[in-house]
């Protein structure tokens, strides 16, 4: 059963063009380890909300907006695997984090309904 693999990120809107430069570069390699689709997405409408939303889930600043990104896996071995790398693969040390990995909020999600159109 496949794997997803998501995250929210605040990002500065002077960094947008270096944030897709930065997922196009990692691509390859997430690809190497064995992703099968990757999503990246710039909020253009984040409504506030009463309680919680996007916004104060990444302590959003003036100027930044937030990043949601998705990866879809084979299995959560394989993603599992992926994530391991990053502590022995060298090539994940050579990329770029335009943004404040410290308000990232991520996560692995299992499917539980999927459809097509």
């Amino acid at each position: 059963m496949t794997y997803i693999a998501g995250f929210l990120t605040p990002v500065p809107n002077g960094n947008k063009e270096a944030y897709i430069e930065s997922a196009r570069k990692a691509w390859p390699l997430f690809r190497e380890y064995g992703a099968l689709q990757i999503m990246e997405t710039w909020g253009d409408q984040i409504p506030e909300g009463k309680h919680t939303d996007f916004n104060r889930a990444v302590a959003l600043k003036d100027g930044e907006s937030v990043c949601f990104s998705w990866m879809i896996w084979p299995d959560k071995e394989t993603h599992d695997k992926c994530g391991a790398s990053m502590q022995t693969d060298p090539r994940w040390q050579d990329m770029d984090m335009p943004f404040d990995g410290k308000r990232m909020m991520w996560g692995g999600f299992t499917p539980i309904f999927e459809d097509t159109a």
